[in-house]
């Protein structure tokens, strides 16, 4: 919907609907925020009340305060979900979706670009409890039909992969999906939610790591499980069976940091095009790995199912000795090298991807790298990389190339 449609209807922008969803001043005497409500045991007046705490809405720290109701709200008004769970970790998110659909004899597809912890969590725990995990290309699109039998309960999807930055077509799997009654989720980390809304293309679970982008400062940990309606009690359940529950101050403060989530967003997408356009004119860059160019395989596809781009992108370079790339990292003023991204500050790490492919292979062609281009100006980052690629061309020439 343009912009210009949502205000003839009443809509509103997210810009404008992330700075009011969750708030209920009047009910905490005028604070903007919701205040941190640290709660265990929740008190009831009467026996009546208590009799009939099962409707309430807080009738113990475990099952949400306001606080934690006021973040599920405002990941279920971004993600257009019917409801959210909140997780401790995006690993933990992770864990209740694919622990919701499981069974004894349960089939489970699986793209070839998720994320590490959930291809070990499918082959080391699903495999214990009896449950097949098959991994596929994540190129199949409706070809997964093929793939689907009896037992199939779970499609899972990555877009883009985190590492390899494949796109994968969400609205033509999901389809599928449907027309088998086989439940679909996809990690929609790297969107941040604001760039991809996965149930809209017909996904059943969205899933992030508010570690990332939902917080935006990397001082907190957090999952969050964005459902459909059909999604909802299977995977609450599931959380509330295993005792998930999140801290009260790390509610707080990822909603908070939810409030400029467009602002930091839209500054991540530009810094990083401008520096993977940079990149692309390097001598000792392949290619680089980011659906929103052009020239990307995964273009077409971004262009259909996102409205943005985010600020974490791959690319490959030339293999060079060891010592060298060393020379190039060590020396970085403004990039940092740590797990994970989404936070303010810039990050480059080394990638190795092949180990976590079975179904496709990995051919980089050198040595994979991954990039996350924070709130820095772009033309700081730029020169700070102009610098480590001068240093690693120093020391190819007193250590030779690889």
């Amino acid at each position: 919907m343009k912009d210009d449609d949502k205000k003839a209807s009443g809509a509103r922008t997210v810009e404008t609907t992330l700075c009011h969803v969750g708030r209920r001043s009047a009910e905490h005497h005028g604070a903007v925020n919701t205040p941190v409500y640290r709660a265990s045991t929740i008190l009831f007046p009467t026996l009546a009340d208590h009799a009939d705490r099962k409707s309430r809405p807080v009738r113990y720290g475990r099952r949400g305060t306001p606080t934690s109701q006021s973040l599920e709200e405002a990941v279920s008004v971004l993600e257009q979900a019917a409801g959210t769970v909140l997780a401790p970790s995006g690993v933990s998110a992770i864990s209740v979706a694919l622990l919701a659909h499981a069974r004894p004899g349960a089939h489970y597809l699986v793209a070839d670009n998720v994320y590490g912890p959930c291809r070990a969590f499918c082959q080391d725990v699903l495999a214990r409890l009896g449950v097949r995990t098959e991994f596929f290309d994540p190129a199949i699109g409706a070809g997964i039909a093929a793939r689907i039998g009896e037992r199939t309960r779970l499609i899972w999807m990555e877009a883009p992969g985190s590492q390899t930055f494949e796109m994968t077509d969400m609205r033509a799997i999901a389809a599928v999906a449907r027309d088998h009654g086989v439940m679909t989720v996809v990690d929609n980390t790297w969107s941040g939610g604001l760039f991809c809304q996965p149930l809209a293309l017909g996904v059943d679970v969205s899933v992030q790591a508010g570690t990332k982008y939902l917080s935006g400062h990397s001082d907190l940990m957090m999952g969050t499980l964005a459902c459909d309606q059909a999604a909802l009690p299977l995977i609450r359940d599931m959380a509330a069976s295993m005792g998930l529950c999140v801290g009260p101050d790390d509610a707080f403060m990822m909603l908070r940091g939810m409030r400029t989530l467009p602002l930091r967003l839209n500054q991540h997408q530009a810094g990083a095009l401008k520096l993977a356009n940079w990149l692309l004119t390097r001598p000792e860059v392949i290619r680089v790995m980011h659906p929103a160019l052009p020239q990307d395989p995964g273009h077409a596809l971004w262009q259909d199912q996102f409205s943005g781009a985010s600020g974490l992108f791959g690319f490959v370079i030339r293999d060079v000795p060891r010592p060298a790339l060393a020379a190039m990292m060590d020396g970085l003023d403004l990039f940092g090298m740590g797990a994970s991204w989404g936070g303010y500050e810039s990050l480059l790490i080394p990638t190795d991807p092949r180990p976590h492919r079975s179904a496709t292979e990995w051919a980089a062609g050198g040595q994979s790298m991954r990039m996350h281009v924070g709130l820095e100006n772009p033309d700081e980052l730029i020169d700070d990389l102009d610098r480590g690629f001068a240093r690693m061309a120093a020391a190819c020439a007193t250590g030779g190339a690889a």
